[in-house]
């Protein structure tokens, strides 16, 4: 298996990126849903924010790898190909994916920051973005926890779409994203 995409396939590198993403994606999801099993101000829950801003931020850093490879390799071609209908609900949950990949850390990054608190990274302190300011703290939350929900439903969506196009349409929509010779 090559490293880079081809016309048929998607590359080693792409894949890793894909799946270390959603790894990611499902430890920052997870940290800030499992905290509220704990005390505020534990040691626990602590931890956990932790790892929800440390790993948020790494995923902001793997997205723009991801986009790299995206926009400089080829993308690997449906077979058999999808009705046209399907391309363009499928490209919309592509662009909403990498938004809400980009958008959210830095709006994390801002609440933060806003806050007037220390911005966490694998044991060093990015610098703020901004000054403290209550106001832009709160909304900037309100934004992060609204576009989380919905990552919520488009990664779904994502899963959902690719399992149809395996079980139902039959192509090769997910086994282009899978670690195995095709």
């Amino acid at each position: 298996m090559e490293w880079r995409n081809t016309n048929e396939r998607y590359g080693l590198l792409s894949i890793g990126l894909h799946w270390l993403m959603l790894l990611q994606l499902v430890a920052v999801y997870a940290c800030i849903d499992l905290r509220e099993f704990f005390p505020k101000g534990s040691d626990l829950r602590e931890a956990l924010k932790f790892w929800h801003f440390s790993l948020g931020l790494s995923v902001f850093l793997v997205v723009w790898i991801r986009l790299v490879a995206h926009i400089t390799g080829p993308v690997p071609r449906v077979v058999p190909a999808s009705p046209a209908w399907q391309s363009v609900p499928g490209k919309l949950v592509h662009v909403v994916l990498y938004g809400l990949m980009i958008a959210l850390p830095v709006l994390g990054w801002l609440i933060l920051s806003a806050e007037g608190k220390a911005i966490p990274f694998f044991g060093w302190q990015l610098p703020a973005l901004v000054a403290e300011d209550k106001g832009l703290a709160d909304w900037s939350k309100v934004l992060h926890e609204t576009g989380g929900t919905i990552g919520y439903f488009v990664i779904g969506l994502h899963a959902l779409a690719a399992l149809f196009h395996h079980y139902v349409q039959r192509d090769n929509t997910l086994r282009r994203m899978l670690p195995t010779r095709p």
